[in-house]
């Protein structure tokens, strides 16, 4: 298993290895207008040994936000805040990409103010968790066209200031149900227009976003992620030639822009699919791959030596072992994440997990 502990080159980036801290929502940003904190900061420097750490969603706009305590990059308090991250991390030699996430129709108006957007006005089935209890989703107001043309702008402002606080480049949310997927799918896009209504112009708003953030800070300095196939947050991608002929219109469309990596969380049998894209994909190719157990596991490196990735990313394991690649390279042992204090909280079940030296 020695390559997944061997350096590796991101676009110009030196990576210390080829394993990857998976994005993972924490909800403790409880600084002013939802900025990150001291402890935020704990928290991904403790982790700073992983090649890649990819941050927490994180909304580009305040009308991005779906959850409470999410950390947004869109003021110049939560610019200031990150930089305290950035700058931790950078001090154990680390690297940190921040995720940006809008979650369209996946969010409500109590953060908001007013109706959560996406790019049809339909419902998606389920509820969401709100200081006030779980409350059902709402119908999302549908974008116009200058507004879509905005949110894109919106992103692109986000990249700048992550740049600004400190981040060696920004990861493009298109996975999880969130808003460039509710784009990508049939059942939460029902436009007809430039942005809808073919696999192809399904793509354009992920690959027109892609352009924007590149072109803003440099296409070695943007990550795109994507799930296909994955239903999370009322998605529908049951259609498996409608999700190849998508997906291969979003690969087509982000390949020349020759992008600092893809990243694919793969979906139960769609380890085909992940060749096909890994083979497709002109630069770096991260796999968060389906094990058919949780969490990913050691097992999980061989698919650096087959070829299958070039680096791999872990998610519930980094949680619970802030030292992991030094654990996956001896096999253990593993911490256990206390999944009950995932979210929100204080300092337990966040940075609180031992180091084997501890």
């Amino acid at each position: 298993m020695s390559t997944a502990f061997e350096s590796y080159d991101l676009s110009g980036t030196s990576l210390s290895n080829r394993i990857v801290m998976a994005p993972m929502t924490r909800s403790r940003a409880y600084g002013e207008g939802n900025s990150p904190t001291e402890l935020m900061a704990e928290y991904y420097a403790q982790r700073a040994s992983a090649g890649l750490i990819v941050t927490e969603g994180t909304q580009p706009s305040a009308i991005g936000q779906g959850y409470p305590d999410t950390p947004g990059i869109h003021s110049d308090e939560q610019i200031a805040a990150w930089r305290k991250v950035t700058d931790a991390v950078h001090a154990e030699n680390g690297v940190i990409y921040l995720q940006l996430m809008h979650t369209g129709r996946v969010g409500h108006s109590t953060w908001q103010g007013r109706k959560p957007v996406g790019p049809s006005a339909v419902q998606a089935k389920g509820q969401i968790y709100t200081h006030d209890g779980m409350k059902d989703f709402e119908v999302p107001q549908d974008l116009s066209d200058a507004e879509v043309e905005q949110t894109i702008a919106d992103y692109a402002a986000a990249a700048r200031n992550a740049i600004k606080a400190g981040f060696d480049g920004v990861e493009l949310h298109g996975a999880n149900g969130y808003l460039i997927h509710q784009f990508l799918a049939p059942n939460s896009n029902t436009r007809t227009d430039r942005w809808g209504g073919s696999p192809e112009a399904r793509a354009r708003f992920a690959v027109e976003t892609a352009k924007a953030v590149a072109d803003a800070i440099g296409a070695d300095r943007t990550g795109f992620r994507m799930s296909p196939g994955n239903p999370f947050n009322d998605i529908d991608e049951s259609d498996r030639a409608d999700v190849e002929a998508t997906y291969t219109a979003l690969i087509n469309g982000l390949a020349p822009l020759n992008l600092a990596y893809l990243h694919q969380m793969e979906a139960p049998g769609y380890r085909v699919f992940t060749a096909q894209a890994r083979k497709a994909w002109p630069t770096t190719f991260i796999l968060n791959p389906f094990t058919g157990q949780a969490p990913t596991g050691p097992e999980e490196l061989q698919l650096l030596e087959d070829g299958t990735a070039d680096l791999i990313a872990y998610g519930a394991l980094f949680l619970a072992n802030p030292d992991l690649p030094t654990r996956l390279k001896q096999n253990g042992p593993f911490n256990t994440p206390d999944r009950a204090k995932s979210f929100g909280g204080d300092h337990t079940g966040y940075t609180d997990y031992p180091t084997l030296n501890a």
